[in-house]
């Protein structure tokens, strides 16, 4: 069966551990590690530069990360590399990896975790970081099981679950470990959508005709990129800075051409054709 991304033409730069490839305001940052991508120091650099790339290139809109295969989008951290590593390095492994994840959501873009397979661990925790959830039905579990180990969700797990579903839950399910499926998932506010597709070759156009939406003409991209600033940003300041920021964003978004081409459209009763500027 041919790889998820392998559907996706355009500009490709491909790794050992992380797949970049980028059409029609799309880029596709696919983890590549058999069985199970999990991953390692090298494969969390590797997805580092494909973010800065990504984020860089002024043709991409939107960002989906996903798993190689169809079995696993990953399964976090490669255990075995953390059991043959020192202390100081596992800290600093976990620092980078925060540093990662906050670049990505901090980059003014939206980001789609298309989770094609089990996203358990450190996986989940890369998937937490994106903006919208999408999963295939019945690909797979999800969950934070690092409890089992004798450790906790080290990737920014615990921060971010429980800003996703509440102190409480989000305790609940650290320290039981339980692994769940996607219906659960959806349940519980950690997934947005779950698609019903037969193969991944289905799943991936299904997420591409969903990311496409949020891509030029259909939307102002940049409107949506600065959406998901104002909330990522003003969810963790105070109340009267969060709107300051919301002001001179939107004072950004009122200099841009597809803010006039919006508003004359609407005045005009036809629908707005936005460029991206």
């Amino acid at each position: 069966m041919a790889e998820a991304a392998a559907q996706v033409p355009g500009t490709e730069l491909t790794g050992a551990l992380v797949q970049y490839r980028a059409q029609d305001g799309i880029a596709f940052l696919t983890l590549k590690d058999p069985p199970a991508n999990t991953y390692t120091y090298e494969m969390m650099q590797a997805l580092d530069s494909a973010i800065l790339k990504a984020r860089m290139d002024e043709g991409v809109q939107v960002i989906v990360i996903t798993g190689n295969g169809e079995k696993f989008f990953s399964a976090g951290a490669n255990i075995t590399m953390l059991a043959n590593v020192t202390p100081t390095f596992k800290y600093f492994f976990c620092l980078h990896a925060n540093e990662t994840l906050s670049r990505l959501e901090q980059t003014p873009k939206l980001v789609i975790a298309a989770i094609n397979g089990h996203c358990v661990g450190g996986g989940l925790e890369i998937a937490m970081a994106a903006d919208i959830r999408i999963a295939r039905q019945g690909a797979g579990k999800m969950g934070l099981p690092e409890v089992s180990l004798g450790v906790l969700p080290g990737t920014g797990g615990t921060q971010r679950l429980l800003r996703i579903v509440g102190k409480s839950r989000a305790i609940e399910l650290m320290a039981t470990g339980q692994l769940f499926d996607f219906e659960r998932g959806l349940e519980l506010g950690l997934l947005n959508q779950v698609f019903e597709a037969e193969t991944a070759e289905q799943f991936t156009q299904q997420v591409i005709t969903y990311a496409t939406q949020f891509t030029t003409p259909n939307k102002a991209a940049a409107a949506v990129g600065r959406i998901k600033r104002a909330v990522q940003t003003g969810a963790e300041i105070s109340f009267e800075s969060a709107l300051a920021l919301e002001r001179e964003l939107q004072q950004q978004l009122f200099q841009s051409e597809d803010a006039k081409e919006g508003l004359d459209a609407y005045v005009k009763k036809r629908k707005p054709i936005f460029k991206g500027k």
